[in-house]
Order: structure tokens, then sequence, then C-alpha cells
């Protein structure tokens, strides 16, 4: 049978008599424990005005906090960017197991949808819609010249060589997504190969805050060079 002695329960709130007990009996408590000093206050006797070293004292408590702040910024910052490298790495795996064109567009559509959490995706192909007719790519692919007049309302960005982050205009949310779809909030237009020579990719969101124009679309380059290196091979 053990001998040893159960731990007595801690009463739930601690008296002042009892806490200047123990500090009287351990008087480098706050040498051992100095963090605790940042979070406290401790006046300084300077009759009725605040002394310099309290002044001093309240400034540094102030920067550590918003030190504190930024660190734990810097933290959530760095766990998303981990979380988004895991995905595209992910995506990178299920581009290199497709065989052919059809099932490399399947993967795409797929990996959008279950590893981005798309609500919706579009992949626009400029070319001849004749060589694609075999294709079975359902609202998820469009091919078309690109000289058509319905990507009029997507010539800045086509002129560009960076992807954009946003809400759509009317024009642009009812060629991709059809007329009656009201539920892109917002959406990320990614280009594929140098100045969307291939076409581009759509990815829409429901939520309105999704893709914002200040956003870093670094994670975005890496999935259009992934796909677009996908799409050369066929």
């Amino acid at each position: 049978m053990s001998t040893q002695r159960k731990p007595k329960p801690l009463d739930s709130e601690l008296s002042e008599e009892t806490v200047q007990a123990y500090l009287r009996t351990h008087p480098d408590f706050f040498e051992q424990h100095s963090s605790l000093l940042t979070s406290m206050r401790l006046p300084h006797i300077a009759g009725g005005a605040v002394s310099l070293i309290e002044r001093q004292v309240s400034a540094l408590r102030q920067k550590n906090l918003k030190i504190e702040r930024q660190l734990k910024e810097l933290i959530s910052v760095a766990r998303s960017n981990d979380a988004l490298a895991a995905k595209i790495h992910l995506f990178a795996l299920h581009l290199i197991n497709t065989a052919d064109f059809q099932s490399t567009l399947e993967t795409i559509e797929a990996s959008m949808r279950t590893v981005f959490t798309a609500d919706q995706s579009v992949l626009v192909l400029f070319g001849d819609p004749e060589r694609f007719s075999d294709i079975k790519g359902n609202r998820f692919l469009k091919v078309l010249d690109r000289e058509n007049t319905s990507l009029q309302s997507f010539k800045t960005f086509l002129a560009g060589k960076e992807s954009r982050c946003g809400q759509l205009r009317d024009a642009q949310r009812n060629f991709l997504f059809g007329k009656d779809t009201n539920e892109i909030g917002s959406a990320a237009l990614v280009p594929l190969g140098d100045r969307a020579d291939i076409g581009f990719l759509a990815i829409g969101s429901a939520k309105a805050e999704r893709f914002h124009p200040g956003m870093s679309t670094d994670f975005l380059k890496r999935i259009a060079e992934l796909t677009a290196q996908a799409l050369k091979r066929y």
C-alpha cells in the first residue's frame, strides 16, 4: 500500500496575509520570476506626482505588450504559410500522378475544390475549341480564342503578369460562373504562362474577404507554375 501523502487542495482565493507571509519567507521570489514584474504596477513614492522611474516602467511595459502582439502575428503568419506550403506540395504530388490531359484536368479541378477549398473554379484555355471537343470538362473548362469578345472585361488583367484578387465585375462573373451565380463574393484570377499565353485559372469563394487586393499572391504564383507546366505536357 502506498504511503505517499495526497496533495492538499489549494484555496480558490489566497488572502493578502497569505501572500505577504509567503513573500517574507521567500525574499528572492521576484529575482527568480522577474517576468512577473512587467505586468505589475509598482508606484514609486514621489508625493502627488508620477516619478520618472514609474513613467519609464510604464513605457517599457507598453513596448513589451506591442512586441508580444507582433510576435503573435508573426507566428500566425508563419503557421498559415506552412499550411499553404503543404497544400501546394500535395497539389504537385497529385499532378505528378496524372497520365493524360483528361486526368490532369480532373486533378486540377479536384485540387481546387478539396485541397484549396475553392467554392468554384474555372480553367480558361486559349486555343481552338474543336481540338478539345473530346475532352470532358463540364463547367470547369472553357476553351476559346484569346481575341474572343467574351474576354473584353479581362483585357487589363490579360495584359499584365500578376494575379488579381478581389471582387469580380458582373461581366467577368457572368462569363466565368454563369449569369445565375450570386454566391461568388471574391475571386483570384491567376495567369498561366507568360502574360497568360496559355490561359488563366479563376478561383472563386463565397466569402468576400477570402481574396482581396492587399493579399500576398506568392502561393498563387506557385499554383500557376505547377498548373502551366502540367498543361504544357499535352
